[in-house]
């Protein structure tokens, strides 16, 4: 029972207690109890008014459930395929649903709630809504998409076309402001607060939008807007604490400053921190991150009309291999120097499909072994889920298995074993080397170092998800059924440092990939030595 219906049942207890007790002697002091009653219906009915707009609440988001999941449960893949899909999925698992909850149990539906508790063991935690939210900002940045056009959902290639709002704009804003990344807390908030601006219904407030965004700014140094932000909150909110004691702050810094101005005027002016409200996105860990992104976004080095002409398409028997020589596959150069060739045809959609059910139940999390321990962790720069196939898992295994060492002419006998990976909601592989330079590795000594790499693509992507070579300028595109291969060693065993190469992050679609590679031991006389170190 409600305690709030407790409480008026309660009252009406004590009223007729009262009424039976002392009223029934006083036609006079029992006109009181008119006005008690009509008290108590009018309590009533805003019980009822409240029970019903909840309820109506809860109808309105059951039908706009209803009409969004018979949308995505249609075409899963392709409706995950938007990242905006994909972000406000996880936002609503994890945050929409608990409110709902909240409100649901101020009710009596506990079979709903029952199932709800169990269900939401189930569900994306805070960090699933954290992690989608930077991958969002990793989307912008790499394929420089301003916050408007993600917020609008304007990406090319989508099939399901989906738009954020002010709450989930704030949202992406302050996920970035806790990880204290106050360039994305600027441009999220921003955003938020020109929707705002332009009538967007919401329920977050102006106030809590100019909070985040006026401490951001200042941040960057940038005393004066932080300063007019401020005063905007507090015309808003006279009575806010934190904001008038950042505005005093704020002045005696302004007044420092231009103190300091006068006293040497003969000091060159300083630059503006940043034009037009706009800052410079910070610098981090990656060295090559220009050269990446602009790989991912198709902007890379143009190959020279003297270097295309050594590019060929051919008929590839394997050295005239024997299962070949009848159905030879399609080779096309991808790449000059180093050499990475695309192989046409290489799996059969019924293959595909066949090896993504395969792997589906195995999937986990990408790991990375660290540089300094040698263990094997998660990090932030692979954003995928991989599992591994072994040949007696299905025949097709085996069979794709032995077609690779058909076209390569390596043995996989001594290779890993098939791996197969799908890229999550902006998932990325950031440039690495697939060849290890670790002397502790323990498989160098048994197995060889990588040798190659053979990368089948199993979906085509509709936006980004480029491998991308950052050191020479190569992009390739993902192409459902095909397959590329290069060398991660020179004949000489030594590293071919060139084929550092990335995983861009997929903007739209549904990456799939599966490789294997082919270590050097029991290559020696298939790939022998060269001449010089870097044959």
């Amino acid at each position: 029972m409600k305690p709030w219906l407790q409480l008026v049942l309660l009252a009406c207890v004590c009223l007729f207690w009262q009424t039976e007790a002392e009223f029934f002697t006083s036609i006079g002091q029992m006109t009181d109890l008119i006005y008690a009653e009509k008290d108590l219906v009018q309590s009533l009915k805003e019980y009822i008014r409240a029970e019903e707009s909840k309820l109506s609440q809860i109808k309105s988001w059951a039908e706009k459930m209803d009409v969004l999941t018979s949308k995505s449960t249609s075409d899963p893949e392709g409706y995950l395929a938007h990242p905006v899909n994909a972000y406000k999925l996880v936002k609503r698992l994890n945050t929409d649903w608990l409110q709902l909850e909240n409100l649901v149990l101020q009710d009596t539906t506990n079979g709903f709630i029952a199932n709800l508790t169990i269900q939401r063991q189930f569900f994306p935690t805070e960090e699933d809504e954290t992690g989608a939210a930077k991958a969002l900002m990793r989307l912008q940045d790499t394929y420089r998409l301003d916050p408007e056009t993600l917020s609008r959902g304007n990406l090319p290639g989508t099939k399901y076309r989906s738009s954020l709002t002010v709450g989930d704009c704030f949202g992406m804003g302050r996920t970035a402001y806790n990880d204290g990344d106050y360039y994305h807390t600027v441009l999220w908030m921003e955003q938020a607060l020109k929707q705002h601006d332009e009538g967007e219904d919401t329920t977050v407030s102006k106030v809590e939008i100019l909070d985040y965004l006026s401490y951001a700014v200042f941040q960057f140094g940038d005393l004066h807007r932080a300063t007019e932000l401020t005063r905007r909150l507090i015309s808003l909110d006279s009575t806010h604490e934190r904001a008038g004691s950042n505005l005093r702050y704020f002045e005696k810094l302004l007044e420092k400053e231009r103190e300091e101005k006068s006293l040497n005027k003969t000091t060159a002016p300083t630059e503006p921190v940043a034009q037009g409200g706009v800052y410079e996105r910070p610098l981090d860990y990656l060295p090559e991150r220009d050269i990446y992104e602009a790989l991912c976004r198709g902007e890379g080095v143009k190959m020279t009309p003297r270097r295309q002409k050594r590019l060929f398409c051919r008929y590839h028997d394997g050295n005239r291999n024997p299962h070949l020589l009848i159905a030879p596959f399609k080779e096309e150069d991808e790449w000059d120097s180093p050499h990475i060739v695309r192989y046409y045809d290489v799996m059969s959609d019924e293959e595909i499909e066949k090896i993504k059910q395969l792997a589906k139940p195995r999937l986990a999390r990408a790991t990375v072994r660290d540089p300094k321990t040698g263990v094997l962790t998660v990090a932030s720069y692979r954003v995928s889920k991989s599992s591994w196939l072994e040949e007696d898992d299905d025949p097709v295994v085996a069979k794709v298995n032995s077609r690779m060492q058909q076209i390569t002419g390596l043995t996989v006998k001594t290779a890993e074993l098939l791996q197969v990976a799908n890229y999550g909601m902006g998932g990325q592989y950031e440039p690495h080397f697939d060849f290890s330079r670790r002397p502790f590795d323990s498989t160098l000594k048994s197995e060889g170092n990588r040798l190659a790499t053979f990368l089948n693509y199993m979906s085509d992507v509709e936006a980004g998800g480029a491998t991308v070579f950052p050191d020479f300028g190569a992009a390739i595109w993902p192409k459902k059924g095909t397959a590329v291969f290069w060398y991660n060693l020179f004949r000489s065993g030594e590293g071919d440092y060139r084929t550092r190469h990335a995983a861009c992050p997929v903007l739209v679609g549904c990456k799939w990939v599966s490789n294997k590679w082919f270590h050097e031991r029991g290559n020696e006389f298939l790939r022998p030595c060269g001449r010089t170190e870097v044959d």
